[in-house]
């Protein structure tokens, strides 16, 4: 690669970057359809670990070489070991095998209804276990705040004092 041309990765950030308030719909409603596209596929026969290099993958999918490297970074972080997305070429061998539970919550966290909606998951995850993800997806993102002692509780140090003899002083 010649010092003045950009990385897969660095296109990709470029075209995220770079949208204006006119092409930003456009550019994204051709992103989700290619990643409909993808996820439908391997979501199809997910125990068939998708392999090939980067052009092979983007031949199999057809869809633009830097959006699949959109596609990419986004799944990365769902795979048991994570792409080094940064050093992927044309030719770089890829395996893509899908952890599906941990793929769905990823869905979830991403607010990608497109794709955590597609009818691909009905025979993969029940609507019982989809409901369990969601709900426990949901759980995690509550902060409790944790009780303060008041004057006379049991200090929290476990003195047996109260509160406003012991720490509270």
């Amino acid at each position: 690669m010649e010092a003045n041309e950009k990385t897969l990765y660095e296109r990709w950030k470029d075209l995220t970057d770079n949208q204006s308030e006119k092409s930003f719909d456009e550019f994204w409603k051709k992103y989700c359809q290619a990643e409909i596209k993808i996820y439908s596929s391997l979501l199809t026969n997910p125990s068939e670990t998708a392999t090939g290099t980067f052009d092979e993958l983007v031949a199999r999918y057809d869809v633009d070489e830097v959006l699949f490297m959109g596609f990419l970074d986004g799944i990365s972080s769902s795979l048991p070991e994570p792409l080094d997305v940064e050093k992927i070429e044309p030719g770089t061998e890829l395996s893509l095998p899908l952890e599906l539970e941990k793929l769905y919550r990823n869905m979830l966290a991403a607010d990608a209804a497109h794709l955590h909606t597609l009818p691909e998951w009905d025979p993969l995850l029940s609507e019982e276990r989809r409901l369990e993800i969601t709900k426990e997806y949901k759980r995690s993102k509550i902060y409790v705040k944790e009780k303060t002692p008041e004057r006379n509780d049991p200090c929290p140090c476990g003195s047996g004092k109260k509160y406003k003899k012991c720490c509270g002083a």
